[in-house]
């Protein structure tokens, strides 16, 4: 969106960070009050329309007619929250009424119009009604009410001049805000800015997020590994929760003990932890494709959408492997990054990219590890690079084109993401497992070797003490 500045125009994007705020109890107990009261806005629009239904009237759905039946429940009728706020969660359910509403017209029967209440819901406060004070935070609330301040636990990433929006979200039981800014796209100087004519072909993957195959034979693995560990620890640490709580667990209907309360709040908790730290890595994997593709002068970043697949039934495990891959949200995040560094995005369908030979154009069986060999012409390389110099000859809505644009990447620079995950280092590997001497099943790779000696000291002698501890006795 292009932003007058000056006698010039200046291209700007939206971007999002989010922060934690460090709140006392009081303030706490207010920031959920704010959110209870937008749940409340919420479940007003739904019994209103619930009880209209009943007795055959037309619903209220119009963003004008809602706020005037927000605004015959008086002043204070939902605590802190102020009026532009409770405006905002009813804009929200006017734009997904009408969503809904135009999918079920194009023939899309499976639309469901909003019927779920939430108890709580994020808050969104525009340009005006909030002020940043360095690390503080001023939200607005109801008319005579005492002002929220509230304090930010780290720098935010972007000038306040440039900041549009807060939104107020809570997320295991944890505060946060969304700061929406209007960030410049990024200028540089003349001849090193992205050309359009260089193409590079992205492929997404599991064990690889992202594999580029770029323009004069250079390609980029960015490796997810560490990724697919951490999804793997989490998924194990939940399956041995439930069965130690499973015997307790309350039957259909019935109201959880303090317990189970404690262990469902335990549970949210670190469900949450693990989103972050998965979107994290994830937005460091986009990052590097960017560096890397801004470093090359590209342009243009056609990437295969493999979302397709999501809807088949392939069984249990593939289906967790795929809900863990989060296909839609590495495109979102390489888009993000690409549009802030002037570089353009493309979607191909990525269709037998994989399984295509880049050399012949011939199908070729799917290779069973990570190395294409075709049987006709008789290439070997990468399987993810082989799909991903597919997708850079693909233009949208075609075929894969059999001119030759870039030839197969010959120089591949290896990356790794999400080097802030525990136990992320050469070997990604359970951190709960305690390094011993390899004696025991399962050990955690080779035994370390024992310290050189030392000439002319007197080994030590191991003892151990009365209370069954060894000891070092040196003389």
């Amino acid at each position: 969106m292009p932003r007058r500045v000056g006698p010039e125009a200046v291209r700007t994007v939206l971007r999002t960070a989010r922060v934690g705020l460090r709140v006392t109890p009081a303030q706490r107990r207010r920031c959920f009050g704010l959110l209870l009261a937008a749940g409340d806005v919420w479940a007003c629009a739904l019994d209103m329309n619930r009880w209209r239904r009943q007795r055959g009237l037309a619903p209220i759905t119009n963003f004008q007619q809602l706020c005037r039946e927000l605004h015959k429940a008086g002043p204070g009728a939902f605590g802190d929250l102020n009026s532009p706020c409770a405006e905002g969660v009813l804009r929200r359910y006017s734009d997904a009424w009408f969503a809904t509403a135009k999918r079920r017209a194009d023939g899309d029967a499976s639309a469901r119009f909003p019927r779920r209440k939430r108890r709580l819901l994020p808050v969104r406060f525009r340009y005006g009604s909030f002020a940043i004070d360095g690390q503080r935070l001023r939200l607005a609330v109801a008319r005579g009410r005492l002002p929220l301040w509230v304090r930010l636990d780290r720098e935010l990433p972007y000038p306040v001049g440039q900041i549009r929006s807060v939104t107020l979200l809570n997320e295991g039981a944890r505060l946060f805000v969304e700061v929406t800014a209007e960030v410049p796209v990024a200028t540089y100087a003349p001849g090193t800015e992205p050309d359009p004519g260089r193409v590079a072909g992205v492929d997404l993957g599991v064990i690889h997020p992202y594999a580029v195959a770029g323009p004069e034979g250079e390609g980029l693995l960015v490796s997810g590994r560490a990724m697919r560990a951490e999804a793997h620890l989490h998924l194990k640490d939940t399956k041995h929760r439930r069965r130690a709580v499973a015997q307790r667990a309350p039957k259909p209907g019935q109201a959880g003990s303090r317990r189970w309360r404690k262990y469902r709040a335990r549970q949210r908790k670190l469900e949450a932890r693990h989103k972050r730290r998965i979107k994290q890595a994830q937005h460091e994997a986009a990052e590097q494709v960017v560096q890397w593709a801004v470093e090359r002068r590209v342009g243009t970043l056609r990437v295969g959408d493999p979302r397709g697949v999501l809807e088949l039934k392939a069984g249990r495990r593939h289906n967790q492997r795929l809900r863990d891959w989060r296909p839609g949200y590495l495109i979102r995040c390489l888009k993000d990054k690409a549009e802030q560094a002037g570089i353009r995005v493309e979607l191909v369908d990525e269709r037998g990219t994989s399984s295509t030979c880049p050399s012949c154009g011939r199908r070729v069986p799917k290779p069973a590890g990570r190395r294409f060999t075709c049987m006709h012409c008789g290439f070997s390389g990468h399987r993810d690079l082989v799909g991903g110099a597919n997708i850079a000859r693909r233009d949208p809505g075609g075929p894969i084109t059999t001119m030759k644009r870039n030839p197969f990447p010959v120089v591949i620079t290896h990356r790794r993401a999400g080097r802030h995950l525990p136990g992320a280092g050469p070997s990604r590997r359970d951190p709960r497992r305690r390094p011993h001497h390899g004696t025991a099943q399962g050990s955690p790779g080779r035994p370390r070797p024992a310290p050189p000696p030392q000439w002319g000291v007197a080994r030590p002698e191991a003892r151990i003490n009365q209370h069954g501890r060894p000891t070092t006795n040196v003389a």
